[in-house]
């Protein structure tokens, strides 16, 4: 299996995993943009006259844009050398990377677009020329701090070549990886405050409850019923019929709430009292 497919199959693998990271409830996400210097190591298509491994180095700029997504732009460099063979490529692209996560550990697959300059120096040929390239890779960010994160992945950069008659090829197929770590130019924002626990009211006390009224005063009423002419003059003798008498005692008996009844007279209105008390006697 040569190493298109590979990476071909990785991405596919990340594909499926990144279903379930990317369902993951996202995290804070810093808006700041952030710098990136990187070690590069690059596996150069044979093709160009070599294909020993070495290293160059690449400096990014990249931002956070959507949940799903972060840009990159920026440039490498390397070169190798095998005996009297030479190879140097300098890129320069934008890379949209496909955030699988957004939490600590963040795997990612990238796509990419750019011009590179390819430099050729063997036996058979002398070329420098400037072609497009389109990349594609995974990888993977981790943070370290608040506002720095590693950041490394691998990719296959393949260069659509200009000057094929001249390179001896159409296409070219160059393996990096990339090592990298990221410094936020600004902290991440501080998470929302957590929303205040609603506040449950005490219910209103229940009413006190109302005293009945006070009954009515007892009702006091007082009458009075007089009669005149009772007694024969100078006697304690009644003269008869006494209707009036009767009738004051009949009205008496007939009304129940008269709980009181003080009876005073005399037997002569003109004589002393002490006369009508010897005429009583």
């Amino acid at each position: 299996m040569n190493n298109s497919k590979k990476i071909a199959l990785a991405v596919a693998l990340l594909c499926a995993a990144g279903t379930s990271l990317a369902q993951e409830a996202s995290e804070i996400i810093n808006p700041s943009w952030y710098i990136q210097p990187s070690v590069v190591g690059m596996k150069p298509d044979s093709n160009f006259g070599t294909d020993d491994k070495d290293w160059g180095g690449g400096l990014k700029f990249g931002k956070a844009v959507h949940p799903y997504w972060d840009i990159q732009l920026g440039a490498t460099h390397v070169r190798t050398e095998d005996g009297a063979a030479r190879y140097r490529q300098t890129t320069l692209g934008v890379d949209a990377l496909l955030m699988l996560s957004r939490k600590q550990f963040r795997p990612f697959i990238l796509f990419g677009v750019g011009a590179e300059r390819d430099k050729v120096e063997n036996q058979f040929r002398r070329v420098s020329k400037n072609s497009p390239y389109a990349t594609a890779g995974i990888g993977f960010q981790a943070s370290l701090s608040p506002q720095w994160s590693l950041q490394a992945d691998i990719r296959s950069v393949r260069g659509f070549l200009r000057d094929d008659r001249e390179y001896g090829f159409e296409q070219s197929n160059n393996k990096y990886v990339t090592v990298g770590l990221n410094y936020a130019f600004n902290p991440p924002p501080a998470p929302p405050a957590p929303a205040p626990a609603p506040v449950v009211e005490a219910p209103a006390p229940a009413p006190a409850p109302v005293a009945p009224p006070p009954p009515p005063p007892a009702r006091f009423e007082k009458v009075t019923m007089s009669a005149t002419e009772l007694f024969q003059f100078d006697k304690a003798e009644l003269r008869m019929p006494q209707t009036r008498l009767d009738e004051i005692a009949m009205a008496l008996q007939a009304d129940t709430s008269i709980t009181s009844v003080d009876i005073t007279g005399y037997t002569d209105r003109l004589g002393s009292d002490s006369y009508n008390q010897k005429l009583s006697e």
